[in-house]
Parts: structure tokens; sequence; C-alpha cells
């Protein structure tokens, strides 16, 4: 599952009391949902299947099934089914498993009613990477090489660059270097089809960008490595981009679907029919200030352009920037090509590996989000703390390589990561809470650079954690302050300390106390105790959400350092915080309650 967020529009067909029940509670939770009327309920679905991005039928399979048959079509364009029991007891994905989000809708409709999702696609069921789940379009054979994977048999990656690509199965092998090499000899439609070979004598996966032909062992993955820089005059017409697009785009034996997005000038980021070309190719419209076009270098500038728009290049200046200003790393496949009204260049731009940086929460499962867990199937490796990957080894896709590290090593672990994900790889560095909070996130990024795409995966901290524990001790401002003196001097640790004392903030001590630093903490708690009341709340809360989970209250008088170690996380109340039913609390300070 990748999130929890439904299609678009979902229309929700039933025909008991029970159903009409469950499908209002649906309604009511996404605003998007509507239940469909009809003069029966055949009528109904049949409505339902034309005029949804998906259908949730509270009615039993099989009519569901007789209904439906007539109806399909193309997995690619077909709406996703779900259907829900009488009683709510399974959520079944039926239809659009992955094409269509039918997987996440049952797992979404499951939690909003407490249902079992039923998930029966292949690849899902056995832990492995659906060809149509990674995000990039799929051609060819796709079900058979799908098929082949499952099973075990060999199947030969063929990729025309280093794209970061998700843990495979050991049946999936890398072409030899001279396979590779000679599959990306040439940038022409007869080298992509040399690539893709002509024999059947086993299954192949390639990612290229290129046109290639296809046969019944073949399955292609498409990379967003392609950019269409698009010049035009005022007014012209989208069918005049779009057949010299296409047309410009098969000369080069390229494929449209690896377009990642159109590129122009910011002075044609209105123009219609520039922008009509990037909705029909469901691609993003990038446009430029023309100082950022004037200054990349392109082989064929003009003065009739740059006195027309303030720079010598707009399509081929276009297609090298791209979507991230990076023209150093593409390659200008397809010169500036022009109809009375429209100019259209492409550039290839280079893969970059991707580095995830997820945080975990706290421990507990269930308080792993969603996004991290996706972030983790999407990963070929994973960087991390023994104690912590040891946490999420049952979510790994197989064929997942795990780089594991003691305590100490947390430089090493940050270079580990970066350098995987240099060489083209995708990664997941992970750490506990989040990763940015006293973590994995700032030492890995001070290594990456611009080779390496980043995504950042919030968690769960454990002073968030820590705080739900004790009530609501960060109803007001509070501060973060870590003790631990081996990457920071003690002396300016004192002087924050002494500032969130002196500011009355909530204080929450990360690293409170370990062996071999043990009298930091009262040194700490002595500095608060100087600028709030002895009978302060102090709440310290060890192994948040994890086994052998422990909450202790007590204050500022009677706190004793030697109950709390490096698995706990110390919150000191302000001179407001007070304690409520055994709860700590500091009050927001809202007028009503005066």
């Amino acid at each position: 599952m990748t999130d929890q967020n439904p299609p678009a529009r979902i229309g929700l067909v039933a025909a008991t009391a029970a159903g009409r029940r469950h499908a209002h509670t649906v309604a009511a939770a996404w605003p998007h949902a509507r239940l469909v009327e009809g003069e029966n309920v055949t009528a109904a679905l049949r409505t339902a299947w034309t005029r949804y991005d998906a259908v949730v039928a509270f009615l039993a399979t099989g009519a569901v099934v007789r209904v439906v048959a007539p109806l399909l079509g193309d997995k690619r364009t077909d709406p996703a089914v779900v259907v829900v029991d009488e009683a709510a007891r399974h959520a079944v994905a039926l239809l659009g498993g992955h094409a269509g989000g039918g997987n996440d809708l049952a797992e979404a409709v499951g939690a909003l009613l407490d249902a079992r999702p039923v998930i029966t696609t292949a690849t899902d069921a056995v832990g492995l990477p659906g060809l149509d789940t990674l995000g990039w379009p799929v051609q060819g054979a796709v079900a058979a090489v799908s098929r082949a994977i499952l099973d075990g048999e060999p199947v030969e990656l063929i990729a025309d660059a280093a794209w970061p690509l998700p843990a495979l199965p050991p049946n999936v092998h890398a072409a030899d270097k001279s396979a590779a090499d000679n599959a990306t000899a040439a940038d022409n439609a007869a080298a992509a089809n040399a690539a893709a070979g002509s024999g059947a004598a086993g299954y192949r996966l390639l990612v290229t960008d290129r046109v290639v032909a296809l046969d019944e062992r073949t399955a292609v993955l498409r990379p967003p490595s392609l950019v269409a820089g698009v010049g035009a005059s005022r007014g012209v017409p989208a069918a005049e981009v779009t057949e010299l697009l296409h047309r410009a785009l098969a000369e080069a034996g390229l494929d449209p679907a690896s377009l990642r997005c159109l590129a122009s000038a910011d002075v044609k980021a209105d123009e219609v029919g520039i922008r009509s070309t990037a909705d029909a190719l469901g691609v993003p419209l990038v446009t430029w200030p023309a100082t950022r076009l004037a200054a990349v270098d392109v082989p064929h500038p003009s003065e009739v352009v740059r006195a027309a728009v303030g720079t010598p290049s707009v399509a081929e200046a276009a297609a090298l920037l791209g979507p991230d200003g990076r023209a150093d790393d593409a390659t200008l496949l397809v010169p500036k090509t022009a109809t009375a009204m429209a100019t259209v260049a492409v550039a290839r731009h280079a893969p970059r590996g991707r580095l995830a940086v997820v945080g975990l929460g706290p421990g507990a499962a269930d308080l792993r989000t969603p996004r991290a867990v996706a972030e983790l199937r999407r990963a070929a490796v994973v960087v991390g703390l023994d104690q912590y990957l040891d946490q999420v080894r049952d979510v790994l896709r197989p064929g997942t390589r795990v780089l594991s590290s003691g305590l100490g090593a947390e430089e090493a672990r940050a270079r580990a990561a970066v350098a995987e994900a240099a060489a083209g790889r995708a990664v997941a560095l992970v750490g506990s809470g989040d990763a940015g909070v006293y973590a994995m996130a700032s030492p890995a990024l001070e290594y990456a650079d611009e080779r390496i795409d980043v995504v950042g995966v919030p968690g769960v901290t454990a002073a968030l954690a820590a705080g739900a524990l004790l009530g609501a001790p960060l109803g007001h401002d509070h501060a973060y302050v870590s003790l631990s003196d081996l990457h920071t001097p003690w002396e300016v640790i004192e002087r924050r300390v002494t500032a969130a004392a002196e500011g009355d903030f909530v204080t929450l001590f990360y690293n409170p106390r370990s062996r071999a630093r043990d009298w930091q903490l009262g040194k700490a708690l002595g500095i608060l105790a100087g600028h709030r009341p002895p009978d302060t709340p102090v709440g310290v809360v060890r192994n948040a959400s994890r086994p052998g989970e422990r909450v202790h209250l007590a204050t500022l008088a009677t706190l004793d350092p030697a109950v709390v170690d490096m698995y706990s996380v110390v919150v000191v109340g302000s001179s407001d915080t007070r304690l409520v039913a055994g709860r700590m609390v500091t009050p927001r300070g809202y007028r009503w309650r005066s």
C-alpha cells in the first residue's frame, strides 16, 4: 500500500439497509464519494461504472461480477471495484488492484469500516513489486514477465542507465556489461530493437526511453528521462504542438511515455496550445525566466528569438534545464525543429540516485506512517542502526540489500547511504522517531549533492509519543535540548538550558543520561529549578510505545536522576504546567477558560 488516499470520485452502490448504512458511513468520511441510485441495483452499478473513477459495491461478489463482466475494457482505464460484504467484515479488491488503485481503496475502506482488506494480486501476496506499481509507464508483456518473476524463472534486466529501481528478487538479473553496452550503443530505434532481441529464449525487462520491438516475453519500463522544450508563437494550436512533438520523438526513436515534462519560457506559461499539449500527455509544464534560459549553452541560438523573448533559445535551453534546472546532466537528443508556429527540442536527463530519509516513529508498528512503509518497500538498499532495522525487516521486499551497523557508527551509515544513492540506487536511510530530529537526516544531507534526489519522510518523534503518554505537556511553547556532549560542548548546552529556563519553556531533554554521562541531567534540572517552582511537574518516559514502556511522574524537587537512562525522554513543565487527574497539562491560554 502506498497511501490511504482514495481515488478522486467514488461511486457507492448498495441494495440493502445494512449496505446503505455502510455506504453512508463512507460518504460521510469522504466528500468525493456518492451513493449512486438507479431503477435497480444493476442500473446503479452500471451508472457508477461509467461515471466514477472507482466503485465500492456493498453487494455479493458474484452479483457484482455478473453485472460488470460485460463492461470490462482495459485495466488502465476501467474503474477500480471494491466489494464489501453485508456485515462489512471484508473489503475485497475485485478489479483494478494496481492500475486503478483498487488495492489501496480496499485498504482505505477497510480502515474506515473496520473491515479486513482482501488483496489477491499476486505480487502483493508474495511481497514483490508489481511492474505497474513503480510509478512509471510499463508496456509489453507485463503479465507474462510478472508471472515469470513470481515463478522464479530467469528474467534479464536490461537498463540503458542506472535507474533507481526497487528491490527485485534474485531471479531478475542484470545483463552482463557487454549485453548492456550493446543494448545502449546508439540512440535510435534499431539499437533499441536489438536490445529487445528477437528470440524467445528467456524473459526480459527493459528500462529504456527508446522505441522497442516487443514480443510475448518482453516488458518495458519507461523511465521519466525525456524533457521536451517547447517554444511557440502566441495562439499556437495545440494540435500543431502535439503533432510536431510526436513527429520529433518518432524520428529520434523515442517513446513519449518517457516524457517527464514539457518546458518553456515563463512568458509561455499561459499559452493554451502548450498547456493543453502537456495536459493531454499527462505531464506538467515547467517554465523558466528568460535570464535562466539565456545562460544555457545551446547549439542553435537565435538573435531573432532573443529580440522577441530575451533569450537566444527557448526550446533547446528549456529542454536542457528540465524540471530541476540542471542542464549539466542533460544531453540534447533532438535539436530544435519547427513548424510555422511551434518549435520543439528534446533532451535526455541522466538518472539520479534516490535517498529516502525515513523516520520510523518511536517503535510501535502502528505509529509507523504508511509513507514510511511505502518508502521502505520502494528501496533496493536500506541502511540503518541494527536495532531499528530489526523493527522493519518484515516489511522489506525480497531482494532488499540491508546495511546495518551499531551505535556510534552514525557518520559511517550516512556516508554509506549517500554513496549507494550516488551510485544510482534507491536507498532508504532509517532512524527512529523523525529522521530530522537528533537523527540521520542531518549527517546524510551534509554529504548528499546534486547527483541525488532526496525524499524526507517525517515520523512520530519520541517527544510526541512521550507527551501523549504524559497528557498534554506540550500544549504551549517548548524547547528540545540534547544533553549529550559528544558533539556539543557542555558550555553550549548549558547556555541553551539556561535560555530555555529564562524563557519559561517546557523543556524536553533528549539523551538525558548514560553510564558515562551521569551528571549532566542533574545540572540541567538545577538550572531549571532556579527559574520555576520546586513543585513543577516532571515526566520521564522510557521506551515510549516499545516493550518495557514506563511512565514516571515527579517534580523538580523530587525527581531522582537515577530513574533516567538513554532510552528515556525527560519533560520538565513550565511554571504554568500542572497535574490534572494525574496527567501533565500545560495550558494553552484560551480565553474561554477565563
